[in-house]
């Protein structure tokens, strides 16, 4: 994710007023998102290692709970002088992220991590396709579908149905967020709004996180590996997207997160050891083809 990742959703809540530059600045910033990309992707290759000492939960737990911390410290939100719609998109934001989270990470617990990405990203890009509403966006859209398909072997019984659903399941949290990011963008300043949305998160997964994994989230290496986690999937792919879209227009911004499954596949097969078959690999390559011609449709 990326999931867990809130690459997709930075595009779309994109200021206009950002400025990019040609030629190496260009380039510098294509390398950003692509390095917050990986970051990403390794980050949740690195949660799934931990799952056998902290479990699903747990590692969802720390890894929100110590981005939270993260965010608070560096925004500073200011909480005075907001109203109680401002409070509501704060809160419903959250409650997306929260659940984008605690969902991917109980797909990824099940199947491949490059596959759960690749299911997880019908989420953004079904509603890229509601929101052009554009005929060539049904084309996209066919051609997930049929990647998705492909990526089962029409059989999602092989790789797991609870893993596919929980996938499903993130990737409409990863929808909500999207819009819910982008309103919460015109109601708060700087970053406070993802800092109080990232706390909500906090507060819904980190008593899942103890009640399922308890004291065990208090040992050191558990607790080191849950803030390197953290660094990784939400520290580091933020302040690199923020410099990136100081260079590079929106929607070249977004073409580049839709790589996203395979960097997933890759992450996975050098962190997990996880491998895909040659068709596996052709159906993740399609579903990143329909996520770019559904974001170049819709910017049309």
């Amino acid at each position: 994710m990326t999931s867990t990742t809130p690459t997709s959703s930075a595009a779309t809540a994109a200021p206009a007023v950002l400025r990019h530059a040609p030629g190496r600045g260009t380039l510098t910033g294509v390398g950003l998102v692509l390095a917050g990309s990986v970051s990403v992707q390794f980050g949740s290759a690195f949660a799934a290692s931990l799952f056998p000492r902290a479990g699903a939960l747990g590692t969802v737990a720390l890894r929100v709970t110590f981005a939270a911390v993260l965010l608070l410290a560096v925004a500073r939100p200011r909480l005075r002088g907001h109203s109680r719609a401002d409070w509501a998109v704060a809160g419903g934001f959250g409650l997306a992220l929260g659940g984008m989270n605690i969902l991917f990470y109980q797909a990824i617990d099940r199947i491949p991590l490059g596959a759960a990405v690749t299911v997880e990203v019908l989420g953004p890009l079904l509603l890229s396709v509601v929101v052009a509403r554009r005929a060539a966006s049904l084309v996209w859209a066919g051609l997930a579908l049929t990647g998705v398909f492909l990526l089962g072997r029409g059989d999602f019984g092989r790789l797991g149905v609870a893993g596919v659903a929980f996938a499903l399941g993130a990737g409409a949290m990863w929808a909500a967020y999207i819009v819910l990011n982008a309103r919460a963008g015109a109601r708060f300043p700087r970053l406070d709004g993802l800092a109080i949305a990232m706390t909500v998160a906090a507060l819904v997964s980190l008593p899942l996180g103890v009640g399922a994994s308890g004291g065990r989230l208090l040992e050191p290496g558990v607790l080191g590996l849950g803030l390197v986690i953290a660094v990784m999937s939400s520290g580091v792919p933020y302040t690199l997207e923020l410099l990136a879209l100081r260079r590079l227009p929106a929607a070249a911004f977004a073409v580049l997160t839709s790589l996203a499954p395979a960097l997933a596949a890759l992450a996975g097969y050098l962190v997990l050891g996880q491998g895909l078959s040659l068709p596996q690999c052709a159906a993740i390559a399609m579903v990143v083809m329909a996520s770019v011609g559904a974001v170049r449709t819709g910017r049309c």
